[in-house]
């Protein structure tokens, strides 16, 4: 009786996953997910493979399970929503989007935890995004942060305060690249980024008729983002930078918000969709040809933006603003990269998961440090599994998180070199703090920082704003 009334309550929930029971069909057991998922593969469990969650989705699509049931909440919030099922299976289950609709009907039927529902309104919220951040700046610049992540206790509330006092010490600039001064971003502001001039007739949509053909530099809007504008403006001024300098118009976009990735993760997919229309109405109004990315998580929950609103009234401008989605890479390798001077450094480098696993790109990111001379790169040995940061998932699963953090950081110290070079904030964040409580020398950086260097070595910005000399800590 208890459970014919929980599946009346739910009912309305467990339709909405009867309307992906389609999707969920093509999944025919093979098994080829299970060495690929870092879950299954610490703890042995089938019910924390991708596949047994997909046989807890069908319980609840078929009314046998309550979304309310333990099992379902427990072994669905488990996942770290890496993706890396997604490129072995041989139906093409999208499991990605599954997870995300599944996590939202276990949120609807049992709120998630107060950490991460907290943490979700921050990022819900600029005024509150805004504050958040300016403290974890205060905390980086007084080197409050560093001091917490080196004398706080491993244990219980402590050691999660400690990681993450670790996590933001971590976002400062790694002291061996000449940084760009204290400039943040100015992406929200809505006025054209000022980057080096490319040479004449070239770059992206530049007629091949030479210096006097007219031609037509694709119009690029950047995504500021959350913690990459709030810890890493830094990089969100390179980007720009960079940008410019091969070929691209590089512009401001008023108005924008969060991407949802982490309300899409968290189980709130309604909040997400309304991050998403703000985004799509912001960047249409921009008039841009592409919106740049600098984050993988952020890029892969953009590019998923026509599902999100499918079926609502701006389904084909949400598909159309998703078609233009690309990271910073995708640009970048489209146009060459240009190459730089000289940056003699060793690094190592590991593949976000929703760079490699849900964007599919695995070659753009290593082609900018290939523009780079003097740059070893090391790619790190199981770099296709993920770091345990996967958003929040670091902070609110702090066991199975660091489990998987420390494989992650053991693989990054043996690959050795002057620096980790990642492009994603939260795996920055997360390898970076490992590397702070290991007591390692390893700096971390994002690939276009390094190409940034570069560009300024060779003396491709010329002009004062392009901020050629100083520190800062953005």
């Amino acid at each position: 009786m208890g459970m014919a009334v929980d599946l009346l309550d739910t009912g309305t929930l467990s339709r909405a996953l009867e309307e992906q029971r389609e999707r969920l069909l093509p999944c025919v057991h093979s098994g080829f997910c299970l060495p690929a998922c870092p879950t299954y593969n610490r703890l042995g469990d089938e019910a924390d493979s991708p596949r047994g969650r997909l046989h807890l989705m069908r319980a609840v699509v078929d009314g046998r399970l309550s979304p309310a049931a333990d099992a379902f909440q427990r072994h669905i919030d488990r996942c770290l929503g890496c993706r890396a099922c997604e490129p072995t299976c041989p139906s093409g289950v999208e499991y990605g989007a599954l997870l995300e609709l599944a996590r939202d009907v276990a949120a609807r039927s049992r709120p998630p935890a107060l950490a991460a529902r907290t943490m979700l309104r921050v990022f819900s919220s600029r005024p509150l995004r805004s504050l958040f951040f300016f403290a974890g700046r205060v905390l980086r610049g007084t080197r409050i942060a560093a001091l917490g992540a080196r004398t706080l206790s491993s244990r219980g509330a402590l050691g999660s305060a400690r990681l993450g006092l670790a996590m933001v010490a971590s976002t400062v600039p790694w002291p061996k690249l000449r940084t760009v001064g204290r400039e943040r971003s100015g992406a929200s502001s809505g006025d054209a980024a000022a980057g080096a001039p490319p040479p004449a007739g070239s770059g992206p949509g530049a007629s091949s008729a030479g210096a006097d053909a007219p031609s037509r530099r694709l119009r690029v809007g950047l995504l500021v983002g959350c913690v990459q504008e709030g810890l890493y403006a830094r990089v969100n001024a390179a980007t720009r930078r960079v940008l410019e300098a091969n070929g691209y118009e590089v512009v401001g976009v008023r108005g924008q918000d969060c991407c949802g990735a982490l309300h899409a993760h968290g189980g709130e997919l309604e909040e997400a969709r309304r991050l998403a229309r703000v985004n799509v109405e912001r960047f249409e109004a921009a008039g841009v040809d592409r919106v740049a990315v600098n984050a993988a998580g952020c890029g892969a929950a953009m590019k998923e933006y026509g599902t999100w609103l499918a079926g609502g009234d701006m389904a084909e401008r949400a598909a159309a603003f998703a078609a233009g989605v690309r990271d910073v890479s995708e640009l970048l390798a489209e146009a060459g990269p240009r190459q730089g001077a000289p940056v003699a450094c060793a690094v190592a480098y590991d593949h976000p998961c929703h760079l490699l696993h849900a964007q599919r790109l695995e070659g753009p990111p290593l082609a900018v440090l290939a523009a780079i001379p003097g740059v070893e790169v090391r790619v790190v040995e199981g770099a296709d599994e993920c770091c345990g940061g996967a958003g929040i998932y670091g902070l609110t699963h702090r066991e199975l998180g660091g489990h998987i953090g420390r494989d992650k950081l053991r693989a990054v110290m043996a690959a050795g070199g002057d620096a980790l070079a990642t492009p994603n904030p939260g795996c920055m964040m997360q390898i970076g703090a490992g590397l702070r409580l290991a007591g390692a020398r390893q700096g971390v950086v994002h690939p276009v920082e390094l190409l940034d260097e570069s560009y300024r070595r060779a003396g491709y910005y010329a002009s004062p704003r392009h901020g050629a000399s100083g520190s800062g800590a953005s």
